[in-house]
């Protein structure tokens, strides 16, 4: 199996420097246009099947990709992004630090939760979960996984246990092939880690 891993682009909350997180905002139209750029770039990879986070920002790539590669959608509710922000979800960054810094201050450690978050333990093990159900299913042999960047992060540290992204830029992603029941990079674009990548030699 072939899994094609995506984050979406650039959303109208990174515009406005908005605390994301679930909160469901959509592309920008410079967002769109990298989605079509992506859409261009894999229409030849024989995707059959994409599955997205329900949130705006992942559907509206999906459905381009989708109308490129001429297959169908499914949105699985467990690739939403974490709710890490919480009490500070929508709210502008600045704004945040004045009004709430001790919340600001718990978002350095994933591992805290902030008022109203959702546990990183808990985010991890439904991602992982999700990703799972996806590469066990023996329907498909080439899919797509379009969710966003912390989604992208658990995948690296916690799924394959590779390390750390540094960087994750917009509508960035990996492409995974499963050998021998272990899941080989193939290639990836516009994500930065800071590990020498395991690729099949």
């Amino acid at each position: 199996m072939k899994i094609f891993f995506i984050r979406h682009g650039e959303s109208t909350g990174d515009i406005e420097n908005l605390y994301g997180g679930d909160y469901d905002d959509h592309l920008s139209e410079k967002g769109r246009e990298q989605a079509r750029d992506l859409a261009q770039l894999l229409k030849d990879k024989d995707i059959e099947i994409i599955f997205s986070s329900p949130l705006s920002r992942a559907k509206e790539v999906s459905e381009i990709l989708a109308s490129m590669a001429g297959c169908k959608v499914i949105v699985e509710n467990d690739l939403r992004e974490r709710n890490q922000y919480g009490i500070l979800t929508g709210i502008n960054k600045d704004e945040a630090k004045n009004k709430f810094p001790e919340q600001v201050e718990l978002l350095k450690n994933r591992f805290n939760t902030v008022e109203g978050a959702e546990a990183y333990t808990d985010f991890s093990k439904r991602i992982t979960g999700t990703f799972e159900k996806i590469k066990n299913n023996p329907e498909y042999k080439t899919v797509a996984i379009v969710t966003h960047g912390g989604p992208m992060r658990v995948l690296f540290r916690d799924i394959l246990k590779w390390g750390e992204l540094v960087e994750i830029g917009d509508c960035s992603y990996v492409e995974l092939e499963k050998k021998d029941n272990i899941f080989i990079p193939i290639h990836y674009e516009r994500l930065k880690p800071d590990f020498e990548m395991p690729f099949d030699s």
